[in-house]
């Protein structure tokens, strides 16, 4: 069976125009793999236009840039799970650990016979369940809490395929508290993606693969605005004003699967506006 992957990216470009490209397309494709990367902290204002992030900001202007994207609430765990599995699961904290036998994305994937790898800059060890290791923070993998999702799904970043066309269908890419720009800068977190995925995303361009790069919240101060952009040759570049959140982006990728949406993303609709 062939597999599938989406990838999320957040990028910097002009707000000037705001529009959806009229060619866009309401049907949701079915990209053969989804690559999710969670950035953390930072406000749309802080990365969108931001000099220290040029190859975010390319991204954004190669793709499509959800200018009214949202975060779900405060502090990042629950905007994990949230994305994860349509709810928080009760968490409203950054604590550790947890366990949950609710269904996740994970679950929903396995279940259709698809297939879910998560990818964790600093993981200590394949299926690991540490909270912390070094800059590895669990709270930031939210996998690792479901009971039904298999501990062998869990991997080091060090895992990351280089023949991309064995990613899985959909995989989440975690850098770890100094590249994802919760410890350490926009520039540091902008150039780590350029280091390690722009290989990716050449390849995703021609080999019907997405990749969607997010943030979890913002930095506390506003209204919890975050860049969201996405990449790949079913995407049609531009810059989309509909109000979207975490919800919106599982929902997507279950409508894309076939999947049936979990918890939260059951009141939502899928984003439909941006695809060839």
């Amino acid at each position: 069976m062939q597999t599938t992957s989406v990838v999320l990216f957040a990028t910097g470009i002009s707000l000037c125009c705001a529009i959806a490209p009229a060619a866009a397309k309401s049907k949701v494709p079915v990209p053969d793999h989804v690559i999710i990367v969670m950035e953390e902290n930072h406000s749309y204002s802080e990365i969108i236009n931001n000099s220290q992030a040029p190859y975010i900001n390319s991204l954004a202007s190669s793709g499509a840039l959800f200018t009214n994207s949202f975060a779900i609430t405060h502090p990042s765990q629950p905007n994990y799970l949230d994305l994860f599995s349509g709810s928080n699961q009760g968490v409203t904290d950054d604590s550790c650990p947890h366990t949950f036998t609710t269904k996740s994305e994970e679950r929903e994937l396995l279940s259709a016979g698809l297939t879910f790898k998560g990818y964790s800059e600093g993981l200590p060890a394949k299926g690991s369940g540490t909270c912390d290791s070094g800059e590895y923070a669990r709270k930031h993998v939210p996998w690792t809490n479901f009971v039904t999702d298999p501990a062998k799904n869990s991997l080091p970043f060090t895992s990351f395929p280089s023949d991309f066309s064995k990613l899985p269908t959909v995989s989440w890419v975690i850098p770890d508290l100094l590249d994802d720009m919760h410890d350490g800068t926009i520039a540091e977190g902008d150039s780590w993606l350029q280091n390690n995925l722009s290989a990716y995303v050449t390849w995703a361009m021609s080999n019907n693969s997405l990749l969607i790069v997010t943030w979890d919240e913002d930095d506390g101060t506003e209204n919890n605005q975050v860049a969201t952009i996405f990449v790949g040759p079913m995407v049609v570049a531009g810059q989309y004003s509909e109000k979207i959140n975490h919800y919106n982006v599982l929902r997507t990728i279950e409508s894309m699967y076939g999947l049936k949406p979990l918890g939260s993303a059951k009141g939502v609709s899928p984003i439909t506006d941006v695809w060839q």
